[in-house]
């Protein structure tokens, strides 16, 4: 591989960028195209198809035939609210592939014992995603029913794009958030993005089953998200 290639290429793994490293099996020249980088025809729409699903493959253009080799961020989950819905979301999240973490600046709740195997911070929202910022490639969950702890991550998750904003709370609930966002400056259009009431509606009632509408939401955006 050229060494400038596999320097972009190392590049946007840190970065948490998705792209797709393009080799010649004709000639073996690699290049690297970045998630939101244009090339048209059927290459185009072979390397669309490989960012969307994260699966790499051998395709035939013109009878020239390329290895696609797709290289997808690990989709990443943030739950606001050490409660026992995040609790339940945590196993599902495990087998699903996806890494979820737990941020809740109450100490009581935030614990590693009620989070074995989890990554938790007992901190503000506002200084965890300082450290480790949101992205494309995370879904935010808030579960907490609290606008000092909810309200951040919120409007942060929808600046940074991320592939799901989901918050649970009643329609009145949900309709007081909108007010107090749209005071901060976030737009309808991105307001529009919030899955509220959060999690599919299968009739969920106990935090397990609110937990599988979650997740299951979560994968849906995922696997369906817009590509730009």
């Amino acid at each position: 591989m050229d060494p400038l290639v596999l320097k972009k290429l190392n590049e946007a793994r840190h970065q948490r960028k998705a792209c797709v490293l393009v080799t010649n099996l004709d000639n073996g020249k690699d290049r690297l195209v970045l998630e939101g980088h244009l090339v048209e025809g059927e290459l185009g729409e072979a390397i669309s198809k490989a960012l969307l699903t994260g699966k790499s493959a051998t395709v035939e253009i013109n009878k020239v035939e390329f290895f696609l080799n797709a290289h997808l961020p690990p989709p990443r989950i943030v739950v606001i609210g050490a409660v026992h819905i995040s609790q339940a979301m945590a196993p599902i999240a495990k087998m699903s592939g996806y890494d979820l973490e737990v941020i809740d600046p109450r100490s009581a709740f935030a614990t590693e014992e009620r989070f074995e195997g989890v990554s938790v911070s007992a901190d503000w929202p506002e200084d965890v995603l300082e450290e480790k910022p949101l992205d494309p490639y995370c879904a935010l969950a808030t579960v907490t029913h609290d606008p000092k702890i909810d309200d951040f991550p919120i409007a942060d998750a929808l600046r940074r794009n991320c592939f799901y904003v989901g918050a649970l709370g009643s329609r009145k609930t949900h309709g007081k958030r909108i007010e107090r966002l749209l005071a901060d400056g976030i737009t309808q259009n991105q307001l529009d993005r919030i899955k509220a009431p959060i999690g599919l509606d299968i009739g969920a009632a106990s935090p397990q089953e609110i937990a599988v509408a979650v997740m299951a939401e979560i994968i849906e955006a995922f696997r369906k998200r817009g590509l730009s």
